[in-house]
């Protein structure tokens, strides 16, 4: 799979093999924070003009590219079309997030849901990642992902967005019969989706477990680490999706790093609340590990950007095994030209290590 790859450093990274320097990428590459990325939207009219039209997604998926030097590429798309294809009626107000005109509140709602048709009512997203891949042609992997069981359940449920998704958690209390029902479909739904992508030609696959970190450690186990163990030990046993590394990336959640490491999983994501340090003794060498500068770095000059990176590269020290990324996604009021800066210092720095 690599062979054809001109950049495979980043494959190489997630399967803990040397490479001449670190491997960067950076979440949300492709988002406001580019003035390319806002005209392409203000062609398609708005975000789901822009993610369902294979076409525009294919255009900013590859405009960070174009700027930087970066390892990977990553799908743009959105982390609630499954449930959107789910008939759950997504929209997104203006200011104020994704919302679903049809919650799933009751055992009658999980009942209607079934596992979409991946040709079907998601074709656009596997008719992009086969643009982009062709588009690419081989330049740096390409990256396709889905949100968690539970974040997607967190949304389907609270019906929008919220700080605590306390209504989700009141299901798993109350009714825990009932959010194992929608955890399982939802697990076989990402499994399926992520497979799907696979097929179309993604060459890694990453699960955004975005609210894992709301949840106490023993719930963390029981709605979370459990589904997207399910989603790995499926995509570890498909036909085109099981020689592809998998990252898990769960907010929050950095106590549970040793536990998601035994998961089968390749990678893990990393927020910036942990040293990498800790990090690597925390998983045992046993995976991966991608992160983990605080994207508000990128808000500062380009010597603290400097120094911040080199200070992330020195915690996971001189080992393979580090995909350098921000904590979390960047945000839309960073200059593209600090992105720049720290693209730049990750790879230099990075060969220095190595000494080479």
């Amino acid at each position: 799979m690599t062979a054809s790859l001109k950049n495979d450093r980043f494959l190489r990274a997630l399967r803990r093999e040397p490479t001449d320097t670190t491997p960067i990428w950076v979440m949300r590459q492709a988002g406001r924070y580019l003035p390319e990325y806002r005209a392409t939207r203000e062609r398609a009219g708005s975000f789901m003009g822009l993610a369902q039209n294979p076409e525009f997604a294919c255009e900013v998926t590859l405009q960070p590219l174009e700027r930087f030097e970066l390892d990977a590429a990553i799908l743009f798309s959105d982390i609630l079309t499954i449930p959107d294809a789910m008939g759950l009626g997504l929209s997104f107000a203006h200011g104020e997030g994704p919302q679903f005109a049809r919650p799933v509140r009751t055992a009658a709602d999980i009942e209607r849901l079934a596992v979409p048709d991946m040709d079907g009512e998601l074709r656009y997203v596997m008719d992009a990642v086969r643009l982009i891949r062709r588009e690419l042609d081989g330049r740096v992997p390409l990256i396709g992902f889905s949100g968690s069981p539970w974040t997607l359940a967190c949304y389907m449920v609270e019906g929008r967005g919220s700080r605590d998704f306390a209504t989700p958690k009141a299901m798993c209390w109350n009714e825990p019969k009932l959010a194992h029902r929608l955890l399982d479909t939802l697990a076989r739904s990402v499994a399926g989706y992520l497979a799907a992508q696979a097929a179309a030609g993604a060459q890694a696959l990453m699960v955004f477990d975005t609210w894992g970190g709301l949840l106490g450690p023993a719930p963390f186990r029981e709605f979370s680490l459990r589904y997207m163990q399910q989603v790995v030990a499926t995509l570890k046993s498909d036909i085109h999706a099981r020689e592809l590394p998998v990252i898990l990336f769960s907010k929050g959640a950095n106590l549970h790093l040793a536990e998601m490491a035994e998961s089968g999983c390749d990678g893990l994501g990393v927020d910036w609340t942990i040293d990498l340090a800790d990090a690597r003794r925390a998983v045992s060498g046993k995976v991966a590990l991608q992160g983990n500068l605080d994207p508000a770095v990128l808000r500062s000059n380009p010597e603290v950007i400097r120094r911040e990176a080199r200070a992330v590269m020195d915690s996971y020290g001189n080992h393979p095994g580090h995909v350098f990324n921000l904590g979390h996604g960047i945000t839309p009021e960073v200059d593209p030209d600090h992105v720049k800066v720290l693209v730049d210092e990750v790879h230099a720095y990075g060969r220095s290590l190595r000494g080479s």
